[in-house]
């Protein structure tokens, strides 16, 4: 049974204006934001439930690519629905069904492709928020294309030896007080990793913080988080530098 409610509250988003655009690749929407300069780095973004089109993962994509990488966000629901704060909880886990986060490859395919023979990426690395955080433990065990992943926040379902054996490196970031990933499981999946990953990997743990910390705006900050979400997103371009 899923925490009620399990999401930051979403309030009164402030309104964003994008610096990228949106694109059309095969069967999916994506927004995308590139650079100043030109480069053969790309990062795709997973967005959480909240969707492709979410002001704050918008932020995230923009954010990254004043970074120096072509940056990507596609809309893994393939046009279906996101989850609204308006949504009931008891309907959650039927979305969930129809949503599931382990069923992105061909969509990370699609994508992989587009940024390889229309971006001219070479290097390419993955973030994904909650949802996407879940999405990105997966690639990270699946697809040998991703060079490195950020997993923010995502869930940790199912306990099974191939959980652990990621492909290449990958950073998980996780929010202390966050009600839907007890500590336990944080130091699990810490134990699993010794014993089962070849690849680098690091977990990091941010005090005080929420599901859904680190992709707030600034302006949707509170004072006593800014310096935790400022941090997580440091380590977060620190890991894609040193391994995309």
């Amino acid at each position: 049974q899923m925490a009620d409610p399990f999401l930051y509250n979403t309030g009164e988003r402030s309104h964003y204006g994008c610096l990228g655009h949106e694109v059309q690749i095969e069967y999916l929407k994506a927004y995308i934001c590139r650079p100043s300069f030109s480069t053969d780095k790309a990062v795709i973004v997973v967005h959480d439930v909240f969707g492709w089109q979410f002001p704050d993962i918008r932020y995230i994509v923009d954010l990254i690519a004043g970074h120096g990488y072509i940056t990507i966000c596609p809309d893994f629901f393939k046009g279906t629905e996101p989850w609204k704060s308006t949504d009931h909880w008891a309907d959650f886990p039927d979305w969930m069904k129809n949503h599931d986060p382990m069923k992105v490859d061909k969509e990370a395919d699609v994508v992989l492709k587009y940024l390889k023979e229309q971006c001219g990426a070479k290097k390419i690395g993955i973030v994904g928020f909650s949802w996407g955080g879940m999405a990105v433990h997966h690639l990270m065990l699946k697809n040998p294309q991703l060079t490195a992943g950020v997993s923010l926040y995502g869930r940790i379902v199912r306990d099974s030896e191939e959980r652990y054996s990621l492909l290449n490196p990958t950073f998980f970031i996780f929010g202390e007080k966050d009600h839907t990933i007890s500590l336990d499981q944080i130091f699990l999946l810490e134990d699993k990793l010794k014993q089962y990953c070849k690849v680098p990997y690091k977990i990091k743990v941010y005090p005080g913080q929420v599901h859904g910390f680190a992709q707030l705006k600034p302006e949707d900050m509170k004072p006593d988080d800014k310096p935790y979400i400022e941090e997580a997103r440091r380590d977060m371009i620190d890991w894609l530098k040193m391994f995309v």
